[in-house]
């Protein structure tokens, strides 16, 4: 069998360190931080859920040939559990953890100045609570299908705390992988879209060697679930509070609204935004969920633009 070729990325990434609410964090820089102006803010990337910051690579590369881009400060950080970012003590993840590293982080990167924030998936739904209440510090938004989640109900919280109870008494566990191929093809199972060349550099950054097995850079913690439910009300008063302008970008052929059998739909997510003032909504085709590995010169072009564009356009 012809093993096919890896990915080189076209432009490098360094490794750098923060210390934030006493955790070692690890964000990938392309450019100078010190160079970045009000006019092009420091572009701060926030991954998914059980991903990692190196994951924005193709998209970068895309964006760094683009005109105006050649040296834009970009940055790309790791959460708390994921990647490198050394994970907390404890059993379970809690989402305001998120927002307050990334609150604390945003005080080292860009302590005098708004950034432009973009976030995936969970990242995706991360940044847009933070943009409500921390508007000052950002210039302007993008979620990558940071979608939210489906509405709960009161009475279900018992239960929620039933399941996490139970969860944080058995042990944690993610399964290994005997090569980088075998991880590289359990990115593909997940995304057929996938590029070979991408998963197999994609592998590497996902996962790391460990006693002769591939292990995923990632804390087993977190696929426990949260017993705090989804209030949608809450989240509502939270989109009302975001003034700066926010690009929404969605895959066309996004399978994320399936995995709730009908509780949440594309319909009851436009219906949400609806209280975002300034709110575009933006569709790649041929995409799916992991719409920065499926199509990332197009996803560069969609940023860019939208980035660039003088705020009287998209006000």
């Amino acid at each position: 069998m012809t093993i096919p070729a890896v990915y080189s990325p076209l432009f490098e990434a360094h490794s750098h360190f923060f210390t934030a609410r006493g955790l070692r964090h690890h964000v990938l820089t392309w450019g100078d931080m010190a160079q970045a102006t009000a006019e092009q803010p420091l572009l701060v990337l926030a991954h998914g859920w059980m991903d990692v910051g190196a994951s924005f690579q193709f998209m970068v590369d895309a964006l760094r040939q683009l005109s105006g881009w050649e040296a834009r400060p970009i940055v790309a950080i790791d959460w708390r559990g994921f990647g490198e970012t050394s994970a907390p003590a404890g059993d379970s993840y809690f989402f305001a953890d998120y927002l307050g590293d990334l609150d604390a982080l945003l005080d080292q990167l860009s302590p005098e100045r708004p950034v432009d924030l973009l976030g995936h998936s969970m990242g995706g739904n991360v940044v847009m609570l933070y943009a409500a209440v921390r508007p000052e510090r950002i210039r302007r938004l993008i979620n990558l299908e940071g979608f939210g989640m489906p509405a709960t109900q009161p009475d279900e919280a018992p239960g929620r705390y039933v399941k996490w109870l139970n969860e944080i008494k058995a042990p944690a566990r993610l399964k290994d992988y005997d090569s980088v191929e075998g991880v590289a093809k359990r990115l593909q199972s997940t995304n057929p879209r996938l590029r070979p060349e991408f998963a197999l550099w994609l592998a590497g950054q996902w996962a790391r060697e460990e006693g002769g097995r591939w292990v995923i850079k990632a804390d087993s913690a977190h696929k426990r679930s949260q017993p705090i439910l989804y209030r949608v009300e809450e989240v509502q008063a939270f989109l009302k509070r975001i003034t700066m302008p926010v690009l929404f970008v969605e895959a066309a052929q996004t399978a994320y609204f399936r995995l709730f059998s009908g509780k949440f739909t594309r319909e009851e997510f436009l219906e949400r935004v609806k209280s975002v003032s300034n709110f575009t909504l933006e569709t790649i085709a041929d995409a799916g969920h992991m719409v920065h590995h499926d199509q990332p010169v197009e996803l560069a072009d969609h940023i860019a633009k939208f980035l660039d564009a003088p705020f009287k356009d998209i006000a």
